[in-house]
């Protein structure tokens, strides 16, 4: 094979191995409602219409839960900055990784885990489920919970915001979840919070 066409057929194998992952948007860290309408509205929604989030807001949604807003300290307060939670995104279609410096989600498994999740009348209808995981190797169970909890209320501060809904919920098979996101021994599902389009 000529040099050219190896280098065609290599760039063209990238692109499609990367194409799995998703690249979000810039976050837009301006606008929304004023913080005391955020908090006036902010209530937990557990009816969905059965829509994807535009772009801009997935990336703003992501950035809200768990990004960067300076070069090492993130949206949330963590433990002696141990930033020991990992925040994952399940679609219908797959789960992925929130890689916040990237700004981008890396896809972990393809396919339609919600199952796993339960009461499939919120988490089948939502445009997402964020899940929160806590890696004990980094801090104590206790500082993840705390943590996830900081996560969480950004979350439901954003929709509030941006006229979303979302709810967070403990009720689910935690063994379920662990298993589809293939976790270690030292990582434990926090919590699960559905964000999608009121109904």
């Amino acid at each position: 094979m000529k040099r050219g066409s190896l280098i065609i057929a290599l760039l063209c194998l990238v692109s499609y191995l990367s194409a799995q992952d998703i690249q979000l948007v810039p976050p837009a860290k301006t606008g929304g409602k004023p913080l005391m309408e955020a908090l006036n509205d902010r209530q937990s929604h557990r009816s969905f219409e059965k829509k994807d989030l535009p772009a801009q807001t997935l990336s703003d949604l992501l950035w809200a839960a768990y990004g960067f807003n300076r070069e090492d300290k993130r949206t949330v307060p963590s433990s002696q900055n141990k930033q020991e939670v990992d925040v994952y995104v399940m679609f219908s279609s797959g789960i992925y990784f929130y890689d916040a410096k990237a700004n981008k989600l890396v896809l972990k498994e393809k396919g339609d885990f919600r199952a796993a999740l339960g009461q499939p009348n919120i988490s089948e209808n939502a445009s997402l489920s964020l899940i929160y995981v806590i890696n004990l190797d980094k801090n104590s169970r206790d500082a993840g919970l705390m943590d996830a909890g900081f996560s969480i209320q950004n979350v439901y501060l954003y929709c509030a915001s941006a006229g979303l809904g979302a709810v967070a919920r403990g009720s689910f098979k935690r063994p379920d979840v662990h298993n589809v996101l293939k976790l270690t021994d030292k990582q434990e599902v926090a919590l699960v919070q559905a964000v999608g389009f009121i109904k």
